[in-house]
């Protein structure tokens, strides 16, 4: 399956470029995972090239099953340079018919305060609800850690309401905020 999704620009005329995981993300991928913040808010730790392919197989599997499907988010370089790898985006837990889904994201050091994260879980969700709601989708979910202060704008910024604070259970070694974002009404006409 090909899927790309594209963010509008920003202020700055910057867009993002949504694409499936190729074998050409491997290093920036591994050089991602070498920050301290993103190990400490992810699960899957990558360290090197034999962990970036299990991390990518796991992706694929993801688009295969049609359970999680994830995306790496590029920003295009000025002058026609290669784009660069500023953050990932998943839908996961989709169930044909199912009611509700799973977002969640990761960005880069380099990408971290310049509204990556909300701009490319934005249209995430909206091709999300665009693709599945009359199947069903009524609703996302974003999960993130209490004290991940930065995830909790993000998600307010891009609609996701707080709905309940949850408490620590493994893998997770403390509390976590669990924010809703509905369909829009419009989704489910056909």
């Amino acid at each position: 399956m090909t899927v790309v999704l594209h963010s509008p620009p920003d202020e700055e005329g910057s867009s993002l470029l949504l694409r499936l995981w190729t074998e050409d993300d491997i290093p920036e991928l591994i050089d991602a995972y070498r920050d301290p913040v993103m190990r400490r808010f992810t699960r899957f730790h990558v360290g090197d090239e034999q962990d970036a392919r299990r991390w990518l197989e796991f992706q694929w599997k993801g688009w295969h099953d049609g359970d999680r499907l994830s995306f790496a988010v590029l920003e295009p370089q000025p002058a026609g340079g290669r784009s660069r790898l500023v953050a990932n985006v998943v839908v996961k837990g989709l169930v044909a018919g199912g009611d509700s889904a799973e977002v969640g994201y990761w960005t880069t050091r380099e990408a971290r305060g310049r509204g990556i994260a909300g701009r490319a879980l934005e249209s995430l969700t909206t091709w999300a609800f665009d693709r599945f709601a009359r199947q069903g989708l009524e609703f996302l979910k974003l999960l993130h850690l209490v004290d991940n202060h930065a995830s909790c704008r993000v998600a307010q910024k891009c609609g996701y309401v707080l709905e309940e604070v949850v408490p620590a259970r493994p893998p997770f070694p403390s509390g976590g905020h669990v924010h809703v974002r509905r369909a829009p009404q419009d989704s489910y006409r056909d």
